[in-house]
């Protein structure tokens, strides 16, 4: 215990050096994210408590750096700061807040989008075995040790030499894959990439809830496209995402019709019905208890936000 403890202080003083770096990188460009010349590597930063912001995240790495960020997963509320990491495997609506930040030390995070096809190609040399009879959570937060702090310095430090960037940063990413798929969540890493894997038959169906999510959910036929029954599908679905198809279904809708309200300036009704709802109330009542306001007045905050 002694030891774990040690090494995760030894990670939270690495983090310092990683924290200059990224706010070297993003001085003076306000809020949110950031994106890099390195294709997959972002940062955010946020220099004071805001309202949550909601989205369907891409599998991803989020490191934290400095200060603590909380994640909102189907009405549950979980925190991650400094030294620690959020990964997701497969899309998930997720909203998300700093909620330690200041001006003077805002909160930092590295991202980094997370390639299943570079993963496989780890797993097919290390060749790892894998348990595919459970399913595993498409998400956690974990601690980082200093190995992986050490590969984040190092692709941070390559925006300093773009010329080295094509050679280097795919060694220095596929460096931190590997730390990933040894790490303490491994299994779930690894079930991103792995053919046949209960997450990998998930993964494929939320493709499908996605595309078609104004359409009317049958889950027989999408346990079908997973072929499994459609207990089994629900079990690990559930597994995977922390919540049921269906309220799956309805934060997919919720969100897509926030952001056509605010891009296409249509009314409540409208956006409803073009994602899929055929009860304006019950709209209303479930975009009110998602966002903390009715449609017309959390549309009114944003814009003036």
């Amino acid at each position: 215990m002694k030891i774990e403890i040690t090494s995760h202080e030894a990670a939270i003083d690495k983090c310092e050096e990683l924290a200059a770096l990224v706010a070297r990188h993003t001085n003076g460009k306000g809020n949110g994210a950031h994106i890099t010349a390195i294709d997959s590597l972002a940062f955010m930063r946020e220099c004071d408590s805001v309202t949550a912001m909601h989205g369907v995240s891409e599998p991803v790495l989020g490191l934290v750096v400095q200060g603590r960020k909380e994640v909102l997963l189907n009405e549950k509320a979980y925190q991650y700061g400094v030294a620690q990491y959020l990964v997701v495997s497969v899309d998930l609506p997720m909203s998300g807040c700093a909620v330690e930040a200041t001006p003077d030390k805002p909160y930092l995070c590295l991202k980094l989008k997370l390639d299943s096809a570079q993963l496989c190609e780890i797993i097919a040399q290390t060749n790892p075995s894998i348990d595919q009879k459970d399913s595993v959570s498409g998400w956690f937060i974990s601690d980082a040790d200093s190995t992986l702090i050490d590969c984040a310095i190092r692709l941070t430090k390559l925006l300093e030499t773009p010329q080295d960037i094509p050679f280097l940063a795919p060694m220095a990413i596929r460096e931190i894959y590997y730390r990933l798929l040894i790490g303490e969540q491994g299994e779930a890493v690894r079930q991103i990439a792995t053919a046949g894997s209960n997450m990998q038959r998930i993964a494929e169906v939320i493709k499908q809830l996605k595309a078609d999510f104004a359409k009317p959910l049958r889950v027989e036929n999408l346990a079908g496209q997973a072929n499994m029954s459609a207990s089994s599908f629900h079990r690990h679905f559930k597994q995977v995402t922390s919540m049921s198809p269906l309220q799956y279904q309805k934060q997919l809708r919720l969100s897509a019709a926030r952001q056509i309200m605010l891009s296409e300036n249509v009314d409540a009704t409208q956006a409803a019905y073009q994602v899929g709802y055929e009860s304006i109330s019950q709209f209303s009542r479930e975009y009110s208890r998602m966002f903390g306001a009715p449609p017309i007045r959390d549309i009114e905050r944003l814009r003036v936000a």
